[in-house]
């Protein structure tokens, strides 16, 4: 098998792996903010046990790591109102909104990286538009602050995607990763004390075996893998495979979880709207190389 299909199968396996981060965020019976907590102290912890990892950390200049670290603020922000999106909403809302980053990113990424929007990426972000009507509409009424809670959450993709790819070149991803996701714990951790209840509740075995399989499985497994990946495989290539993301939790959550029961055919035409437009986008990066900034973890 040659490196290049090698490298397709990869990222494609990785892509349903992370389709999956949405059906466990609905099996998981922890709110949002404890289940985040978990999933990224289990994954930055594991992480501090690599030796090269730390010794990385420490031979960072502070800037930097400075850098890293509010990074980290804005990637628990994302996967807070994520999990909220789930939470007060289904699973399928949430990935659905997911889609909708390149539109923010056609936005955000000009303003971060200091140059001209390019007119073609804003009429991507236009095309979205009719879809998030028909996806509101055919979203139950009850449901709508957990899809304004998932548009939040894909604008927060959009500025820590575009805050890395300035950064990317500058550290190992795995170093990067473990400064990010030890920050956004450490965040989460003063954040904490705010919310009502316990601050942060020990799983049950049910919650317990699926946020292991969440951080493990869905988070670090994927993401090694697809940094071997990335070697292969041209950000085109690498967009064209992770925008199928949500295509994957909404299919997932039809049989797992039944959610095309609580949804009107209004949503799964605003969701193909999305998708056709967001399917464009790679077409205007064609022949860069992949980085892992490309990558987005939901």
């Amino acid at each position: 098998m040659s490196p290049s299909r090698k490298a397709h199968l990869q990222i494609h396996f990785c892509v349903l792996l992370w389709g999956f981060t949405a059906i466990l965020g609905k099996l998981i019976t922890l709110a949002a903010l404890p289940l985040v907590w978990w999933r990224m102290l289990l994954v930055s912890g594991t992480l501090l046990c690599v030796p090269r990892v730390w010794r990385a950390i420490r031979a960072l200049p502070p800037k930097l790591l400075l850098s890293y670290a509010g990074i980290g603020v804005i990637v628990a922000l994302h996967w807070l109102t994520f999990y909220g999106a789930i939470k007060l909403a289904n699973a399928s809302v949430a990935a659905t909104c997911i889609a909708l980053c390149p539109a923010f990113l056609a936005v955000v990424e000009p303003w971060v990286a200091g140059r001209r929007f390019d007119p073609r990426e804003l009429l991507i972000g236009a095309a979205v538009v009719p879809g998030v009507a028909l996806v509101a509409g055919g979203v139950p009424g009850e449901m709508r602050i957990g899809l304004a809670v998932g548009v939040l959450s894909a604008l927060f993709v959009a500025f820590f995607s575009a805050f890395n790819k300035r950064l990317i070149d500058k550290a190992d991803s795995l170093t990067v990763t473990c400064i990010e996701l030890g920050t956004g714990t450490l965040f989460l951790t003063v954040l904490a004390p705010f919310r009502p209840g316990t601050a942060f509740p020990v799983p049950d075995l049910h919650d317990g075996a699926l946020i292991v399989l969440l951080a493990y499985g869905c988070t670090l497994l994927p993401f090694v893998l697809a940094l071997t990946a990335l070697r292969h495989l041209t950000a085109f290539a690498t967009q064209m495979v992770t925008n199928l993301e949500p295509v994957y939790a909404i299919v997932l959550a039809i049989p797992l979880l039944g959610e095309q029961k609580e949804l009107g055919w209004a949503f799964y035409m605003g969701v193909a709207i999305i998708l056709g437009a967001v399917f464009a986008h790679p077409y205007l990066h064609r022949g860069e190389k992949a980085e892992t900034s490309d990558l987005v973890v939901p």
